[in-house]
């Protein structure tokens, strides 16, 4: 069983290597599901362009063109882990609104006892429902919030938590010019995994906050971004034990530079129509974090692409969270006004 179970650990901190440097519960609040994101590096908090599932980085991003768009996102990992969410979007006057679910399943596990006999099956999986809104506020503000309501369960060890994040967005269409800043995963747990001597024990949630800037070339096909991530921390380094931390910080002590790189993503998005998009971007604390001096990989790049069909868009990703094993993340969203919906 403690095997299985380490395993299961292992799978889940490559899979969430992008998110906090081990620290806090809910690793899926940070963990990017849709083909746009991460063809952008893993996140883009001020890319305003009516894209239903940018919201989930940036609630502010939600706008009226997502009015009665559905969207689908599914990626499948290693070790026959799949995770993927849906999201809907409403407008009623100025307010908009939007329904998500993001989910991962690490799928069906052996359990076995001390004695290495098999004692049956168990699962593990998190889920999280996300109610988004925003509004917005004159020609170029926009403000907006999202309440997520969180559940894991890993064996028989399950728990329960909340979380709400806060965004504002600055969108000059003129100037062809976003800002964006979002603070995210302030919440609790309601109930922790486990309990220690009759009292339930609880963790922190990763808390977040990025800012980002996007700008399109006014003679040229090109969207540049710069996001900053995890600003509410400077190391992201993570922690160790006491009897090992002065060797390691001998040997492999990260320069403030190179810290202060880690918070970077540098993403660019080639746009020869409102119809098609290329995307590449650059994650330099994932590089520095997957990357093996000895084993060629593209950990830390991430590629993407989109097209947009009358009332349809598909778009793909490719990305790596583990070194030797890239995956493929596809979305599909659809206009359900061209259905009829109105």
């Amino acid at each position: 069983m403690r095997k299985t179970l380490s395993v299961l650990i292992a799978l889940a901190t490559c899979l969430y290597a992008s998110a906090q440097a081990g620290k806090g519960v809910y690793q899926i609040l940070d963990l990017p599901m849709d083909a746009r994101s991460i063809g952008l590096g893993g996140t883009n908090v001020s890319l305003f362009d009516g894209d239903l599932n940018l919201a989930s980085n940036n609630p502010a991003l939600l706008s009226d063109k997502a009015h009665n768009m559905l969207t689908l996102n599914y990626a499948k990992y290693i070790a026959g882990i799949n995770y993927g969410s849906a999201a809907y979007g409403r407008t009623w006057g100025e307010n908009n609104f939007a329904l998500a679910v993001n989910y991962i399943d690490f799928g069906t596990f052996g359990q076995y006892n001390e004695l290495d006999v098999y004692q049956g099956t168990f699962t593990a999986k998190d889920m999280v429902l996300g109610l988004l809104y925003s509004r917005q506020f004159g020609k170029y503000f926009s403000v907006g919030a999202t309440l997520k309501t969180i559940y894991s369960a890993y064996e028989r060890y399950s728990s329960v938590g909340m979380a709400v994040d806060f965004g504002a967005n600055y969108h000059d269409k003129d100037n062809m010019l976003d800002l964006g800043l979002t603070v995210r995963n302030i919440g609790f747990q309601f109930d922790g995994y486990y309990s220690i001597d009759g009292t339930n024990h609880r963790e922190a949630i990763p808390a977040n906050i990025l800012v980002g800037i996007s700008k399109k070339l006014r003679n040229a096909p090109l969207r540049f971004s710069l996001t900053l991530h995890n600003l509410q921390r400077f190391a992201l380094n993570y922690e160790r034990t006491a009897a090992t931390d002065k060797e390691y910080k001998k040997e492999h002590g990260i320069k403030w530079y190179d810290m202060m790189f880690r918070h970077a993503i540098f993403g660019v998005e080639i746009l020869p129509s409102d119809n098609f998009y290329l995307s590449a971007a650059f994650n330099y604390r994932r590089r520095a974090e997957m990357d093996i001096p000895t084993f060629r990989s593209i950990a830390g790049f991430s590629f993407g692409a989109g097209v947009r069909m009358k009332d349809f868009r598909v778009s793909m990703a490719l990305a790596q969270f583990q070194s030797g094993n890239p995956t493929l993340h596809f979305t599909v969203s659809a206009d359900l006004k061209g259905f009829g919906v109105k």
